[in-house]
This record gives structure tokens, sequence and C-alpha cells, in this order.
């Protein structure tokens, strides 16, 4: 069984929403930074390019498992290893500095590739997150249950099938820009797609 060292942040730090997906295959994990530039998107949470003086908190993870854990990591930032460029992130080994350390360690780092930036993202000043997070909670944790619901049926469903709503919901979802409405169908506009992606 081989182990892979990973920098975490954000939604998959401990206590936030994806933390689940590697926590079974923690072997150790440490506060560490990472220089780059953190942003804010819309739905809360934050992403990192690659670059910047800024020393962003995360953890420094081991975890064990095989090519295939990597695979759905790789997967869930959406990075094809045949085209990087094209990526919506790039996993990159880069210099990790580990809390109380004298020296940094090579540790695998997702960043948002610049290209797929999006327009309303804005710079977390200093790179803190977590007080970002704190000041502003994220868009998922402010919505209601009826809310959060709705929105992993739709985002659960093929495509083809009419997902019910009433009025109210509907104008709820239409204001925060979470939903679009095809005609016949509704549908989970980009940014609804992303806060389904970070719902638990």
């Amino acid at each position: 069984m081989t182990t892979a060292r990973f920098f975490v942040y954000g939604s998959f730090c401990e206590g936030m929403v994806h933390f689940s997906k590697i926590q079974n295959f923690m072997e150790s994990s440490i506060f560490a930074r990472v220089k780059a530039t953190a942003y804010r998107l819309k739905v809360g949470f934050p992403a990192m390019v690659k670059g910047g003086s800024d020393l962003v908190p995360g953890q420094l993870v081991e975890l064990k498992g095989s090519d295939l854990l990597v695979s759905l990591l790789d997967e869930f930032f959406g990075f094809n290893r045949q085209d990087p460029e094209r990526s919506l992130y790039s996993r990159e080994e880069v210099d990790v500095f580990p809390e109380g350390a004298s020296q940094p360690v090579k540790a695998w780092v997702y960043f948002l590739n610049p290209l797929k930036m999006p327009v309303n993202a804005s710079v977390i000043p200093g790179g803190d997150w977590k007080r970002s997070l704190e000041e502003q909670p994220s868009l998922t944790s402010r919505l209601t249950e009826k809310q959060v619901t709705y929105i992993q049926r739709l985002g659960r469903s093929t495509g083809r099938e009419i997902v019910p709503i009433d009025l109210n919901l509907y104008r709820e979802l239409m204001n925060l820009e979470l939903i679009v409405d095809k005609g016949r169908r509704l549908a989970l506009s980009k940014l609804g797609q992303e806060v389904y992606k970070h719902l638990a």
C-alpha cells in the first residue's frame, strides 16, 4: 500500500464538508502552509492559484491508498492528466511548510487554473480563508433545509425528468442564482452545480 502526501485546504480540511472523502485514508495530518494566492469563490469556499507570497493555511496529510484514490481526487478537482492546460485544476508537487519544521517538504497541491477563475472570485487578504469563512459563511451553510433538498434532487436528476417546485422556492433559488429555467424544466446554474458539489 503506497502513501501520498497532499496539502489540503478549504472544504477538504478537518471539520469541513469534504473531509469525509479522505478521512478514512489518512495516516497523519499536521497544520501547514503553502505559498500561493487564495481566492474566495462565490460559493464561499476558497481556491488557490500558484504564485504570490501569501502563506495559505491548510493541512499536510499523508493518505494511504492506491492510484484509484488519487484518480478520484483528480476527478473531483477536474484535473485531466492527459490535458492539464484545459483542466479546471492542476495537481502539482510543491514545497509545503509544516508547523514546527525547519525545512519544507514536497506534497501534492491542487491549484485552480487561472484561465478558469470565475469573474466574481475575490482575493482573500493574506490567504486566510478560515477568517474569510468566519466573517462571511459559505453559501451552502446559509441555505434552508428545503433549498438544500431541492438542489440535491435537481443535482441527482438525469436532466430529462421534471422536478416539481413551489413558487416561493422557485423565487428564492432564482434570486440566489442557483437554478436556471429551461422552459419545460429547471436545471442547476453553474453556481448551483458548485453548491451541489459542496453539499454533504
